[in-house]
């Protein structure tokens, strides 16, 4: 017979390296502004170019904390009356106090959300100012660059938050014309320290829905105006804080 050497036994082959799994950035829980003004803007693009909505609106349901600068030009004149649904504040004649006010204004006859089965009694709403401005500090612009022309005029309002009651919820907490007001004092006899940088307004709650399933609605009188975008939200909480993120004063639902 015939010897053979003893053959080397075959190492199996190395299993291949598993696929690396695929990551997806989660959504953040709690939107904040400038997610916010994102949804705003596909609302926006959506509505300008007659796309049909449609599938379940993912912002139904989701939590939010926007905040946005307000007074950032300094305080308006003693006599001013701050506009509804705006932020802003005065300083009294002799300086020794500041008030810090906003009053939402009722938009429960208004074009964006009468018209149809109500399905609310009631509906309170904010503007969010300068929806071009993802930042929460009060915008940074060298008075240098402005074109020449005659004075600045505000651009019209076109965005908002419409906190919506309905009708067998509690009355507690709608505000029927009342403003969240907050006044600052100095110490002892000396004035409130000069304030630059403006206050933020902190608004907070969850998105609810219109009839039509969706968050957001948006209207236009022409096709060459910017349309007018509110979402319909539950109200948690507002509150005044100062450019340090101190709260100044807070109000909460329930």
């Amino acid at each position: 017979a015939c010897n053979r050497e003893a053959e080397a036994p075959v190492e199996p082959a190395a299993p291949a390296p598993a696929p690396a799994p695929i990551t997806v950035e989660a959504a953040p829980i709690v939107l904040d502004r400038a997610g916010f003004l994102a949804a705003v803007d596909a609302a926006v693009a959506a509505y300008a170019s007659g796309a049909a909505s449609t599938g379940q609106d993912t912002l139904v349901g989701r939590r939010f904390t926007i905040r946005q600068a307000f007074g950032c030009g300094g305080p308006l004149p003693s006599t001013a009356t701050v506009s509804d649904g705006l932020a802003g504040w005065t300083a009294s004649e002799d300086g020794q106090t500041q008030r810090l006010t906003l009053t939402p204004t009722d938009w429960t006859q208004t074009a964006l959300v009468a018209g149809e089965e109500p399905i609310w009694e009631a509906v309170e709403g904010v503007w969010l100012t300068r929806p071009w401005l993802r930042a929460e500090t009060c915008p940074q612009v060298n008075p240098d660059q402005a074109p020449a022309g005659p004075a600045a005029v505000s651009s019209p309002q076109t965005v908002g938050l419409a906190a919506v009651f309905e009708p067998e919820g509690s009355r507690l907490d709608r505000r029927n014309g009342r403003a969240y007001s907050f006044t600052i004092r100095g110490e002892g006899d000396q004035p409130p320290p000069p304030h630059t940088g403006g206050y933020r307004l902190v608004l907070e709650g969850r998105f609810a829905a219109f009839p039509d399933g969706r968050a957001i609605r948006c209207r236009a009188a022409s096709v060459d105006q910017r349309p007018v975008c509110i979402a319909a939200v539950q109200m948690d909480r507002v509150a005044f804080e100062d450019t340090d993120g101190s709260v100044l004063s807070d109000w909460r639902t329930g």
